[in-house]
């Protein structure tokens, strides 16, 4: 027996609103529902068997709170993102150390949490950071390793450095190498040492300028 239910949701502003509605159109249920915008709400009409119901609104529910988790920040400054949903956002996936450690150079909160991740940027400048990080791993991908990668994404972003130049650098300081064999770039030194050699030697390139 198919039934309806009126769900209204509230909403602090039309960002909210925004991506509220871009969440619930990417639902697949087998309740129909139809969202009718208001001006500090979502009325969100639902059709189906009553469990198709329920199970629709605690969808619906799980998503309102992603939303606000990713768009307001916590009493301590901090947002909290489902990590899948920033990276279909930015239309890229790329490793977690990779963005973790980028975040972490760049001065920035980052706490992973299983599929959670909480951090200080705001949601626009973190899509835009991964963005950044996929373009910067597809330039480099068929020449280096992903140990190296883990390396010279970081760098290329923090330090605003082209990562082919982060690539001769890192051969230049002798913490990875060219295999002409293999046509790759390599390290010679594992990943921690490697980051912290190159942190320190463009560090200080940057207080001689």
């Amino acid at each position: 027996m198919r039934a309806k239910k009126v769900m209204v949701i509230h909403v602090k502003d039309d960002l909210e609103k925004e991506e509220l509605m871009k969440e619930l159109q990417k639902l697949e249920l087998p309740a129909f529902i139809y969202v009718h915008g208001k001006l500090n709400s979502l009325k969100i009409n639902i059709q189906g068997t009553k469990d198709e119901i329920r199970e629709a609104m605690e969808k619906v529910r799980e998503i309102h709170h992603r939303v606000r988790s990713r768009l307001y920040p916590d009493r301590k400054g901090f947002y909290q993102y489902n990590i899948n949903d920033i990276f279909r956002e930015a239309g890229v996936s790329i490793s977690m150390p990779i963005l973790t450690k980028t975040l972490e150079l760049l001065g920035e909160h980052a706490d992973l949490r299983g599929d959670k991740l909480i951090s200080s940027l705001s949601w626009g400048e973190i899509v835009n950071l991964v963005k950044k990080l996929g373009e910067i791993l597809t330039d480099i991908s068929l020449q280096t390793t992903r140990q190296i990668r883990e390396v010279v994404a970081p760098i290329s972003v923090t330090f605003g450095v082209d990562p082919q130049e982060v690539l001769e650098l890192a051969v230049d300081f002798g913490v990875a190498e060219y295999k002409e064999d293999k046509f790759k770039y390599e390290l010679v030194k594992n990943k921690e040492q490697a980051m912290e050699i190159m942190l320190k030697k463009l560090e200080g390139r940057g207080n001689e300028d």
